[in-house]
């Protein structure tokens, strides 16, 4: 069984266990259609925009950072210059959940992604329900219809979909689906391994109109400077902020060091 087989096998329990909890007000909040921010005008605005990732563990990388309280560590990222917030809410592998999106939500002013391996139409609405300004799509979880409904309910709740892709065939159903973001994801979600070439050859596929998240594997401003060339509006980066003891310096030394080479 590959990683990302078990971890869908365990989110559609965990999902289906949360709806069952939720409270009749929570259940309705999706249907308030609250004010979003948008994840495309944020990184667009800046180009590259950072996505300033929140996790406290990986399958890959083990345990990152012991984050008693995700809400602030989103303030000094976004304080540092992040244009956006992704939170992890998987907890078997991630260590997340929907407290910490409701706690980033709650804490900053710039758009929220609710990052999580999204397995239904039920599990769109909990995110949205949650707070998330955006949802993370991966088409290799997807079939092409569940793409389709989880996209259009994705517009009815005013939530962009940030639809993620590893290679040209999961590229042109995103595309075929009217994706407008898509994610191209370095690492392969069967093996783990990261292959960096994936974001820079899927870029020239990509027609201009549609936003480009670059992620996995950009630890620095040298992989961010490749990926801003090769086409991207953002990228993704998790792993080097939360191994460091000042975030906020490290997304202001990442993104000067972008835009002094620009």
């Amino acid at each position: 069984m590959t990683f990302l087989e078990s971890v869908l096998i365990h989110r559609r329990r965990d999902v289906e266990r949360d709806i069952r909890r939720m409270a009749p007000a929570e259940a309705a909040a999706p249907r308030q259609a609250p004010q979003r921010r948008s994840l495309v005008s944020a990184v667009r605005a800046r180009r590259p925009g950072m996505i300033a990732e929140i996790k406290r563990r990986s399958p890959s990388a083990g345990l990152l950072a012991d984050i008693a309280d995700p809400g602030r560590l989103a303030a000094v990222l976004a304080a540092g210059g992040a244009a956006a917030i992704s939170v992890l809410t998987e907890p078997r592998y991630f260590g997340g959940g929907w407290e910490d999106l409701r706690r980033v939500r709650a804490a900053v002013d710039v758009p929220v992604l609710c990052k999580d391996f999204i397995v239904s139409e039920e599990h769109v609405e909990l995110a949205a329900a949650t707070g998330a300004d955006a949802v993370l799509l991966i088409v290799a979880a997807l079939s092409r219809p569940a793409l389709r409904r989880v996209m259009r309910l994705c517009r009815r709740l005013q939530l962009e979909a940030l639809v993620e892709v590893h290679d040209e065939a999961e590229l042109d159903t995103a595309l075929a689906c009217g994706a407008q973001l898509i994610g191209v994801n370095n690492r392969n979600l069967k093996t783990l391994a990261v292959d960096m070439h994936t974001a820079l050859h899927l870029a020239h596929h990509i027609p201009p109109a549609v936003t480009r998240i670059a992620e996995s594997g950009y630890r620095g401003a040298a992989e961010m400077r490749e990926a801003a060339e090769a086409g991207y509006d953002g990228v993704l980066v998790g792993e080097a902020l939360l191994r460091t003891s000042d975030p906020a310096a490290a997304v202001r030394g990442i993104l000067d060091a972008v835009t002094c080479s620009a």
